[in-house]
């Protein structure tokens, strides 16, 4: 049997892949968790430590055959720049450092599409990151770090996926920083008429997150070495206005959406990811469309009988 280490364990993306992993693993969950939810983790099979991963004492937790990294600051509004760098840069370091220690050479880790700012779409792994916040500045140095780790460990195999615009079940702890899928949604649920800025045209590329799991089990399997950086998106472009139309369909509701000014300016308009690197080396595609997915968990959340 495998033995894995999930940080960031009972939160969004790692709470689902604790839980599926933990079927057939045994896998040690590590995260403070005062940014995630128990309630994320009553499938889990494996075991909960809570812990900051700035000071952690990795050493107790012994060895593993890979380590899934997902425990970072992700709320972009969050402007005090040291913490950001000591939390998501400085941490991730001793995450790697403890993993050549021990014998660990696979690390997948958490990354995203904030590397690229508001740049062209589609985005590609060639273009230079233009980070538009300092949340995507440090995601940016996560990748740097991991570049140079490998460089000088060159056994080692460090796997960043940059995560586009995830939605899905166990997200509604991040409350205003949960998806728009699912913001969308409690707004029709409740009767209330969906609210976005003037005319929801504007995109993302929304991905579900049981393809994140995915992803990162493709990460897992990845078998060659150095550090690397993918794309996890769907590829397509979709609508808010389109994310309504799928929400209203699938609660058979019709209320009509209400638009209102956007006062960012510094606001993306746009994300989509191009997917073709992705898809050739990591050998990765996503199981469900925007429509599919949106439709998959609105069915979720209907049938929920707590928040999930």
């Amino acid at each position: 049997m495998a033995r894995y280490l999930v940080t960031g364990a009972s939160g969004f993306i790692g709470s689902n892949l604790s839980v599926l992993i933990s079927q057939k693993n045994e896998v040690v969950g590590l995260c403070n968790s005062t940014p995630g939810s128990k309630d994320n983790l009553r499938d889990f099979k494996g075991k909960f430590i809570p812990g900051d991963i700035r000071n952690h004492d990795y050493a107790s937790l012994g060895k593993f055959d890979a380590i899934f990294h997902q425990a970072a600051i992700t709320d972009t509004t969050v402007t005090d720049s040291k913490l950001m760098y000591s939390t998501n840069v400085e941490a991730f370091l001793k995450i790697l450092e403890f993993a050549k220690s021990t014998g660990c050479r696979k690390v997948a880790y958490a990354s995203s599409a904030a590397t690229y700012g508001k740049g062209k779409v589609p985005m590609s792994e060639k273009d230079t990151p233009a980070p538009a916040n300092i949340y995507g500045e440090s995601k940016v140095e996560m990748e740097k770090t991991a570049a140079r780790f490998c460089e000088k460990n060159p056994e080692m195999s460090v796997v960043g996926l940059r995560y586009f615009n995830v939605y899905g079940p166990r997200e509604v702890h991040k409350m205003h920083a949960a998806s728009m899928v699912y913001q969308l949604y409690s707004q029709i649920a409740s009767g209330k008429a969906p609210r976005v800025f003037k005319w929801g045209d504007q995109f993302r590329d929304f991905i579900y997150v049981k393809d994140v799991v995915l992803a990162n089990l493709k990460a897992l399997e990845f078998s060659e070495r150095g550090a690397f950086a993918f794309n996890v998106g769907t590829g397509i472009p979709t609508s808010f206005n389109k994310v309504i139309e799928a929400l209203n369909g699938a609660l058979g509701a019709s209320k009509p959406t209400e638009y209102f000014d956007n006062p960012y300016s510094f606001y993306q308009d746009q994300t989509q990811a191009d997917m073709a690197y992705s898809q050739k080396v990591l050998k990765f595609r996503c199981q469900f469309t925007p429509d599919a997915g949106i439709r998959d968990y609105a069915a979720i959340l209907k049938s929920a009988s707590v928040p999930i």
